[in-house]
């Protein structure tokens, strides 16, 4: 593969826009297929796609929010207004939200560990589809990515996990640059010179 420069580019600059931040227009079903297709280009040992994607659009959006926010009072009761609406808006931040979701278990061949981490390129992959089709993108994972009990309201099945949600949409916000990590205090070379 010859160096694209165009990508270098968007590499160095690439950043998450917070979904609260996004808004409409949102990808619509063909462009979603179409972002799902590129994602799914990942590192996959052995064949077995061990993820699936859940898609939320529309009216259903808010529906889940509701239920969620029932969720999140039982378990905080006392949750202020502002909280309230923020369980509400889980869904409604950003015209589309794809779930990724990890079948990772047992296999003869490929450790479960490997799955999941197919899973992790899956959700990067999404971002950089849908930034390639001219969309803002956000991955985040909240409390209900680990609560059992919103699943079944999530169709998530039983012995899945939610890996991500891929909020997707336009912004009229610019992108913030973040503080980013020195290569120094995160690589370890190993032999060679200079």
């Amino acid at each position: 593969m010859k160096s694209d420069i165009k990508l270098i580019d968007y590499l160095a600059v690439r950043r998450s826009i917070p979904a609260f931040q996004m808004c409409e227009p949102g990808p619509e079903k063909a462009e979603i297929e179409e972002i799902l297709r590129l994602a799914s280009r990942v590192p996959d040992h052995g064949k077995i796609a061990p993820w699936r994607f859940i898609v939320y659009r529309g009216d259903e959006r808010a529906r889940l929010g509701e239920e969620l926010l029932t969720l999140a009072l039982q378990t905080k009761p006392e949750l202020s207004e502002e909280m309230i609406q923020v369980e509400r808006a889980r869904f409604t931040r950003a015209p589309v939200v794809v779930a990724v979701v990890s079948k990772a278990g047992p296999h003869i061949k490929i450790p479960e560990w490997e799955q999941l981490m197919s899973a992790g390129a899956l959700c990067l992959n999404v971002i950089l589809a849908a930034n390639a089709s001219g969309y803002v993108a956000n991955w985040l994972t909240e409390w209900f990515a680990y609560d059992e009990r919103a699943y079944p309201l999530l169709g998530v099945e039983p012995g899945e996990k939610v890996a991500g949600f891929i909020h997707i949409g336009s912004t009229t916000f610019p992108a913030i640059e973040r503080p980013r990590p020195e290569l120094a205090d995160t690589v370890t070379w190993v032999g060679g010179e200079g």
